[in-house]
């Protein structure tokens, strides 16, 4: 069985999306979603709705690395090190994420169109865990 390693971050399948909230008051939308007051500051909207995020993006920044992260992050044994990706969405959002399996650093450049991948993160007793990656667009 495969879970999301973060509930109701992203869902997973052929639709695969991040989920966002959007203020039903301003319009405003953001990434982790979030409840209770809406984020814009000119905004004094409380309600907000459960959107998809567009699946594509294109890379605003990236850095490798090369440290294991700290608890409550499990990396796989042995730790290896890995590449991150700032993408800017077009709901004009920057969302930080591993790069897919099988790409580094030298697959990306600023301003390259990445697309949302979600793989596995860990296995445990209960299954597979997941979570979304950025991976390279092929020209």
């Amino acid at each position: 069985m495969s879970t999301p390693a973060v509930d109701g971050w992203f869902v997973t399948g052929t639709d695969a999306a991040l989920l966002g909230t959007r203020c039903t008051t301003c319009g405003n939308v953001v990434f982790p979603p979030a409840a209770g007051f809406c984020r814009n500051p000119a905004c004094s909207g409380e309600e907000h709705e459960v959107v998809p995020l567009s699946r594509r993006g294109r890379v605003w920044s990236y850095t490798d690395a090369q440290y294991q992260p700290p608890a409550p992050y499990v990396a796989p044994e042995p730790f290896h090190p890995f590449a991150l990706a700032a993408v800017e969405l077009p709901e004009g959002l920057v969302v930080l994420g591993q790069v897919a399996a099988g790409h580094g650093v030298s697959d990306l450049t600023v301003g390259a169109e990445v697309e949302l991948v979600v793989e596995t993160l860990y296995t445990d007793d209960s299954g597979e865990r997941t979570i979304w990656r950025w991976k390279p667009v092929e020209a």
